[in-house]
């Protein structure tokens, strides 16, 4: 395991130390080396708000998200990192770094995020409809910054559902807070009112327009090809619906055969 010295931070909960993140994805790289990426967003109150206490706002966020990818990447480095910034205070070494650059993709959803994350990322995590909407802003950022978006991976989260509209609509009371869920929800700390909010404002139709349902695997290898075609280059299939096994047997016998790369 990588040995890291004399990390330091203003934040309370060491968890969030870039520091301590920077050590964890090194030790990853060394247990499986050129498998490991690192994906980093600003968070949801769901998940920040309740662990450390504090919920920032936006700009503070990615302020904080910046100087965080700066920490990581200097500790991956090897070198001694002296970084006084307005939020982390670092000075420290990682021993045994790693021995490969690990891919930093930063999430976005909105316009300007696209850029940040075109910006300061290595690549991106985002969703189809965002990635459609705001691919020119990252791709601009990217550029601006030296880099090439062809060289830089994406990746989305696509939504499925092998069956048919009865399965789509039960799978769909579960995950009804996705259409909203970085548009207002994200603010949001609490699950429940997260949910209640979601089932008052939002359709089934509306959680079910980007989703791919159905039982014939032409129409998900056909929106797969759609993603790979607009510029995706990893594709996250979420599975919404309870039969998990079923997903990934359908997907697994009929739908990835047909993106096997020729021996």
């Amino acid at each position: 395991m990588p040995w890291l010295d004399g990390h330091d931070g203003y934040l309370p909960d060491a968890a969030v130390q870039p520091a301590v993140v920077a050590e964890a994805f090194a030790t990853l790289e060394q247990l499986y080396p050129g498998r490991i990426f690192l994906g980093l967003g600003s968070g949801e109150a769901l998940n920040e708000q309740v662990a450390t206490g504090q919920w920032p706002n936006w700009q503070e966020r990615w302020d904080r998200l910046i100087e965080a990818i700066t920490v990581i990447r200097g500790l991956w480095t090897g070198q001694d990192l002296a970084f006084s910034g307005k939020y982390y205070n670092v000075k420290a070494k990682l021993y045994d770094p790693p021995a490969r650059p690990i891919p930093l993709l930063t999430a976005a959803n909105g316009k300007k995020s696209m850029g940040l994350a075109g910006q300061h990322g290595d690549g991106l995590v985002t969703d189809p409809k965002s990635w459609m909407q705001h691919k020119s802003e990252w791709e601009g950022a990217a550029r601006a910054a030296g880099k090439n978006p062809a060289d830089m991976p994406v990746l989305v989260e696509q939504y499925v559902v092998v069956g048919d509209r009865q399965a789509a609509n039960e799978a769909a009371e579960f995950w009804r807070f996705g259409p909203k869920a970085f548009k207002s929800l994200y603010n949001v700390p609490s699950p429940v009112e997260i949910q209640r909010n979601a089932a008052a404002d939002t359709p089934l139709d509306e959680v079910l327009t980007s989703w791919v349902v159905g039982s014939d695997p032409a129409i998900h290898i056909r929106k797969m090809h759609d993603l790979f075609d607009s510029g995706v280059s990893i594709i996250n299939i979420h599975s919404g619906q309870p039969d998990q096994a079923r997903v990934i047997d359908f997907y697994a016998e009929h739908v990835l055969p047909a993106f096997k790369r020729p021996a």
